[in-house]
C-alpha cells in the first residue's frame, strides 16, 4: 500500500515494456468482461439524450477568445473571479466523448479484499462505457492515444489501440479537446490535492465536461493493519517499517477524509461529476452512475 502523495521517479524503459506486455496480454480479457458489464446495464440503457439543434441549455462552459459577447453570461460570470462563462445551447458542435484511464503503478494494487486491481476495474469501465456509447452514436476517442471512433467496435478499435501503446502514467498534457467534448478519467487520484487540481482546472480550461471515477480498494479506506507492518511504494519502490501501525490509523484516516472531500469540492466547482467506486464492488454499479451523470444536462 502506497503512502500518500508519494512522488515516483519514471519507470526504466525495460519496466515499462514489461507492464506494457503484461496490460496487452490482459486486455482481451478485460473487453470480454467489459461487453459482459455493459450488457448487464444495457436492458436500463434508453439512449443518452443526444443534444441537438434548439435553444435548449445545455452548460455554461469559459469563454474563449474571439466569441461574441452576446453569449456571455455576466450573472454567471460574476459568481467566478477568474473566468467568463458562456451559455451553450444544444449540439452547437459536434461532439466527443474522451476516455482516459491512468496507468501508473500504484494502480495495480489490489489487496486481498478485492476481484481486481484497480487498474484492471477502470479499463473494464472504460471498454464498457465506450460500449454503450458506441451503440447510442457517440464518437469516442481516448485521450492522447487515438482520434474519435464513430463505430459500433469501438470499444474493440481502442482497445486494440492500448494493446499497441505504451501505458498512460502521465495526465495528459495539452490534450486536443473541442469546448463541447465530455472527458471520463479514471484513476485512483492519490496525488497531491494540488496536483490534482492543476490537471482538473486545464481540462476545464479547454471547454471539456468532465466525469472523475476514483477507483479505491478496500484495504485503502478501511486500514487494517496491526503491529509491526512494512509497507512498500509500488511506484518508488521506497519502503516504510513501523512497529505499531494501529499508531498511523487516525492520521491515515483524517487525511483520507481530507483527500476525498477535496477532490468533491474541487469537482462540485468545475461543474464536474464525482463517483468514487470500490474495486470490491460490481463494476456494473459504477457503470450505471456514470451513465446517469452523462445523461444529465450540464448545470
Amino acid at each position: 500500500m502506497p503512502p500518500l502523495g508519494t512522488i515516483a521517479p519514471r519507470e526504466t524503459g525495460r519496466e515499462t515494456m514489461e507492464r506494457a506486455r503484461a496490460r496487452a496480454s490482459l486486455i482481451p480479457d478485460l473487453l470480454v468482461e467489459a461487453r459482459r458489464v455493459a450488457n448487464t446495464v444495457f436492458s436500463g440503457w434508453h439512449g443518452r439524450r443526444k443534444r441537438g439543434i434548439g435553444e435548449n441549455f445545455w452548460q455554461f462552459r469559459p469563454y474563449l477568445p474571439g466569441e461574441t459577447m452576446s453569449r456571455i453570461d455576466w450573472r454567471r460570470s460574476a459568481r467566478d473571479e477568474t473566468s467568463i462563462f458562456v451559455q451553450d445551447k444544444e449540439w452547437q458542435a459536434a461532439h466527443t466523448v474522451w476516455l482516459w484511464v491512468d496507468e501508473s503503478p500504484s494502480m495495480l494494487f489490489r489487496s486481498e479484499q478485492a476481484t481486481v486491481a484497480k487498474q484492471s476495474r477502470a479499463l473494464v469501465l472504460a471498454f464498457a462505457m465506450a460500449e454503450l456509447l458506441a451503440r447510442s452514436g457517440e464518437r469516442i476517442g481516448w485521450l492522447g492515444n487515438t482520434k474519435p471512433i464513430l463505430s459500433r467496435n469501438a470499444a474493440e478499435r481502442l482497445a486494440q489501440a492500448l494493446i499497441l501503446s505504451e501505458p498512460q502514467t502521465e495526465f495528459p498534457v495539452n490534450p486536443d479537446l473541442g469546448p463541447h467534448s465530455d472527458i471520463i478519467l479514471f484513476s485512483d487520484f492519490l496525488d497531491p490535492v494540488d496536483v490534482n487540481a492543476q490537471n482538473l482546472h486545464d481540462l476545464f480550461k479547454r471547454g471539456a465536461r468532465g466525469h472523475v471515477v476514483q477507483l479505491i480498494d478496500p484495504v485503502e479506506e478501511v486500514f487494517p493493519y496491526s503491529g509491526r507492518v512494512e509497507f512498500q511504494d509500488p511506484e518508488s519502490r521506497e519502503t516504510f517499517t513501523i512497529g505499531n501501525a494501529e499508531s498511523l490509523k487516525q492520521d491515515y484516516f483524517a487525511e483520507i477524509r481530507s483527500r476525498t472531500s477535496a477532490m468533491r469540492q474541487l469537482t462540485g466547482q468545475l461543474g464536474w461529476s464525482f463517483i468514487r467506486h470500490h474495486t470490491d464492488r460490481l463494476a456494473s454499479e459504477a457503470l450505471v452512475a456514470l451513465h446517469t451523470h452523462l445523461g444529465e444536462r450540464g448545470r
